[in-house]
C-alpha cells in the first residue's frame, strides 16, 4: 500500500469508528467498509493504537473504538500515525554526486520538502474528525452526533 493510501485508509477507518461510535468494531467489519483485507486494516490499526487514537478490546466481543473525542483528533494526528516518517520519494533517491546537479539536488529538495510538509501539516491540523463526521452524517443513516 502506498503512503497516500495509508493515510486515506486511516482516515476512513477513524471515520467508520466515529460512525459506529460506542461500539467495539471488529477489523473484518472495518475492512468491509474500506473494501480491503482485514490484515491491511489490522496493520493500520496497530499504528493508530500506538498513536493513541484508537483503543483495542480483546475477546469475543472485542474490536476497535476511538480513544479520544472526535473534536480532539485532527487529520494531522492521523497523518502522523499513518506516515510517521514521510520520505517524499527520497528514500531510494541516489543521484550521482560526481555530477554538479546530483551533488546538490538532495539538499535543495530536502529544504523544499520540509517547508511543504510543514505547510501541509498545518492545514491538516485545522480539520478534525468531528468535521468529517458531520459531513458524512447526511449520507450515513444512524450516524450519531458526537
Amino acid at each position: 500500500m502506498t503512503g497516500n493510501s495509508r493515510f486515506a485508509v486511516s482516515v476512513h477507518i477513524l471515520a467508520y469508528l466515529a460512525y459506529r461510535q460506542g461500539a467495539a468494531v471488529p477489523s473484518a467489519e472495518i475492512a468491509a467498509s474500506v473494501d480491503t483485507n482485514p490484515v491491511v486494516i489490522r496493520r493500520l490499526l496497530s499504528g493508530l493504537v500506538k498513536a493513541g487514537l484508537v483503543h483495542t478490546q480483546k475477546g469475543a466481543s472485542g474490536g476497535f473504538s476511538l480513544a479520544a473525542p472526535l473534536d480532539q483528533i485532527t487529520l494531522r494526528d492521523i497523518y502522523r500515525a499513518a506516515e510517521p516518517a514521510p520520505t517524499h520519494g527520497m528514500a531510494h533517491f541516489a543521484p550521482n554526486t560526481k555530477c554538479p546537479v546530483g551533488a546538490k539536488i538532495e539538499a535543495i529538495l530536502h529544504t523544499a520538502f520540509v517547508k511543504a510538509q510543514a505547510g501541509m501539516e498545518a492545514e491538516l491540523a485545522l480539520v478534525t474528525l468531528a468535521s468529517i463526521h458531520e459531513q458524512l452524517r447526511p449520507v450515513c443513516p444512524g450516524s450519531k452526533k458526537p
